[in-house]
């Protein structure tokens, strides 16, 4: 992904895709104003849009939760039907709200993962079927594009530090290229953003730079948003160690040299990289195939810690009147219990799903049941 600077528009792609927009907070909050600023700016450029509230879904995620419905197929369905992707967000405890994690935690595992599908079906062209619990959905690996808004109440920027990086675990597993992000403070009251003009200008700016690379591949898409330290994620966040650096949004490496100048040495081994990726994908493999001749010293050993006990647990009947599976091997979403693989175990929302309705509306409301 090459770099343009700061707010100009990429005549590289084309709009007449579709874009999605993740709100993540309050219903017509200072997040969604900007949200909607940018996906009004996008369908300016053409492109179709709809937004979807994160606060509207049903995402189950742990035992005291029912299982079902479960509303993380009908949201796999847009995120994978998508050529663009903008997410907002309000700043909590400088970071980003609980439902955007839920959503990285729920949808983006293994079955996210453009390494591992890649490999996969490779496999299966191959005439092999590859043996894994999770739905292998070719459409992860379409290009797509990416930006990312976030507003806080804060004016000062350690309120903010770790928003954008938490941000990025939303677009590197599918390799999404994030062409644009921003942030803003000073919208401390209930949909304050409205007095700030320049930050609702500024979403629209994001918004026609999403819009105008739409299908363009990850390698050709053009970085227009602030410039940062990390060439990879255009953050400035970083992990120092003596001399060596390393981006602590997505791992590239270098050298802390003379007047505190980075010289970047090694890019491959960003989350963000294909090389990075695959390299991951690899090491999955190896971990699983090392553990699953220990399996029974694993499940010995671990024995003597369920026979300790001291869990406190509030005096009310559970949501479901399903017991909790244990020892499946296979995890679900919503039952609490990973799968001997726990990447694998997270990954599982693509199974046993109802198809989506597609009704295609601007503020698209999961189904009811």
């Amino acid at each position: 992904m090459s770099t343009s600077g700061t707010g100009g528009t990429s005549g590289a792609g084309g709009a007449g895709g579709k874009v999605l927009g993740l709100g993540c907070g309050q219903p017509d909050g200072s997040a969604e104003i900007l949200l909607k600023a940018a996906l009004r700016a996008a369908e300016g450029e053409g492109a179709e849009v709809e937004l979807v509230r994160l606060d509207e879904l049903r995402l189950p995620s742990g035992a005291a939760e029912a299982a079902e419905p479960d509303d993380a197929w009908w949201l796999w369905e847009r995120l994978v039907e998508c050529d663009g992707l903008i997410v907002s967000t309000p700043i909590i405890s400088r970071t980003v709200a609980a439902r955007l994690k839920l959503l990285g935690d729920r949808l983006l595992g293994p079955n996210a993962d453009a390494a591992i599908i890649a490999g996969l079906l490779a496999l299966r062209r191959e005439g092999r079927e590859p043996a894994v619990p999770f739905r292998v959905d070719e459409r992860v690996l379409k290009p797509r594009v990416a930006g990312f808004l976030a507003v806080g109440g804060s004016l000062t920027p350690q309120w903010k530090t770790l928003t954008l990086p938490i941000m990025h675990t939303t677009t590197f597993s599918m390799h999404i290229a994030v062409v644009d992000q921003v942030q803003f403070g000073g919208a401390g009251t209930p949909r304050s953003v409205v007095l700030n003009a320049a930050a609702i200008d500024r979403a629209a700016v994001l918004g026609r730079n999403v819009a105008g690379q739409l299908g363009v591949a990850f390698d050709e898409a053009r970085y227009l948003g602030p410039p940062g330290l990390c060439p990879m994620c255009h953050l400035d966040v970083v992990a120092l160690h003596g001399a060596d650096v390393e981006c602590a949004t997505c791992g590239a490496r270098g050298l802390l040299g003379p007047g505190h100048q980075v010289t970047w040495t090694d890019l491959s081994t960003s989350v963000i990289s294909m090389d990075e990726k695959q390299a991951h994908a690899v090491e999955i493999q190896e971990t699983a195939e090392r553990h699953r001749e220990l399996r029974p010293e694993i499940d010995e050993r671990a024995r003597a810690f369920e026979a300790y006990d001291r869990t406190a647990r509030p005096g009310r009947a559970p949501a479901s009147g399903l017991p909790v599976r244990r020892g499946s091997g296979a995890g679900r979403f919503g039952s609490g219990e990973p799968a001997e693989d726990d990447r694998v175990g997270e990954a599982t929302a693509v199974l046993g799903q109802v198809a989506p309705d597609r009704a295609g509306v601007r503020r698209v409301r999961a189904p009811r049941v």
